[in-house]
């Protein structure tokens, strides 16, 4: 009697997420063909268009991506592009909560793909986050986590990026980013890169001055201009002392 109890149960609970599931996809299938179809075709199948460097797909095809890459063009406002070619930059999010969830769901239908990470920072460590940070993103991020300009692109400031989207882009490698898998970066390590991100919106900034934290090379220019000018005065008053004994 309990397991009968038990397996109604479930089915009242697993039959409206399916049908739920169903009506986002269904929906997300109306939202891609209003907005998406010109760029990534059909299906997902992706489109080719001519152009006078050569033929260049125009939009890559989607099938087999999941709700991962979905997920996060979405919400950052990488998608869609204002113009085809430029580097997609974060912008307003185009779309409501409901109509993310569907076009999610939908492009997650075209082919088995990696769903939507749950990263879990309060597992990670700041200290290893910070190395790994060091060793994998600075070169490009700034070791504050506050961009830089590239050959052929910009990466961006992560102060707006949310756990979630900082593991996605992990694994995605958007535009000039590497991809990196589970074997380059385990799970446990992009908790802790999630977390010394996080950090790095609010340093503790402990007997110092943060200058905004724009960055080790331009703070320490600023600081070789300050002190440079202190000594530049120190030596004009001891230089007047002096001349007047």
């Amino acid at each position: 009697m309990r397991r009968l109890f038990a397996l109604a149960l479930a089915a009242l609970v697993i039959v409206p997420a399916a049908r739920a599931q169903t009506g986002d996809v269904t929906r997300g299938r109306h939202l891609y063909g209003q907005y998406c179809i010109a760029c990534h075709g059909a299906n997902g199948m992706g489109v080719i268009g001519g152009r006078s460097e050569g033929q260049k797909r125009e939009g890559p095809p989607l099938a087999g991506v999941g709700a991962l890459a979905a997920d996060f063009y979405l919400r950052t406002g990488y998608m869609p592009l204002h113009e085809v070619g430029k580097e997609p930059r974060r912008s307003r999010v185009l779309f409501s909560e409901d109509e993310i969830r569907a076009l999610v769901a939908y492009v997650a239908s075209l082919g088995h793909g990696p769903p939507v990470p749950k990263p879990r920072p309060e597992r990670g460590s700041i200290s290893e986050g910070l190395k790994l940070f060091t060793d994998h993103c600075a070169g490009c991020h700034q070791i504050v986590a506050q961009g830089g300009f590239l050959t052929g692109g910009v990466a961006p400031p992560l102060d707006r990026a949310t756990p979630t989207q900082v593991a996605e882009a992990i694994r995605i490698g958007p535009y000039l980013m590497p991809r990196f898998s589970p074997r380059q970066i385990t799970p446990a390590q992009v908790n802790s890169i999630v977390r010394y991100v996080e950090y790095a919106k609010n340093p503790d900034d402990r007997g110092g001055w943060a200058i905004g934290h724009i960055g080790p090379v331009p703070e320490g220019l600023v600081t070789w201009f300050l002190a440079a000018t202190a000594l530049v005065g120190v030596c004009l008053v001891l230089g007047k002392r002096l001349g007047r004994g």
